[in-house]
């Protein structure tokens, strides 16, 4: 068993700051936005959107508990992610339609050939 006991009254000393926010026992990181960003392949961008596009985000993000900036990276994700299998489906489509279109010309070229 553990010689560790709980200090009375820890949760709410460090609620109320009491614990944990004294400048004596904290030092500046060394890790930069740049480092997170390189770490987590993020890039940051500008883009222009309407106020009220940026409301409904903040809105929705706030609903889901999760940031506007987070959700709008997971939209992007999602849609981007259905375009792609939408255009690799349809390339996929063409081919088929093509390879078809090329039997029923081999088959009408065999057709021609036996009556020549």
């Amino acid at each position: 068993m553990s010689d560790d006991k709980k200090i009375e009254g820890t949760n709410e000393a460090w609620e109320n700051g009491d614990l944990g926010r004294s400048e004596d026992h904290v030092a500046p990181s060394a890790i930069t936005q740049e480092m997170v960003d390189k770490a987590v392949d993020l890039k940051s961008i500008s883009i222009r959107l309407p106020k009220s596009l940026i409301d409904e985000f903040k809105l929705i993000a706030s609903l889901s508990g999760i940031g506007y900036q987070t959700l709008m990276r997971q939209i992007l994700k999602r849609f981007a992610d259905a375009e792609i299998k939408k255009i690799v489906r349809e390339c996929i489509l063409t081919k088929e339609e093509e390879a078809e279109k090329q039997r029923q010309l081999d088959a009408l070229e065999k057709i021609e050939k036996k009556r020549a």
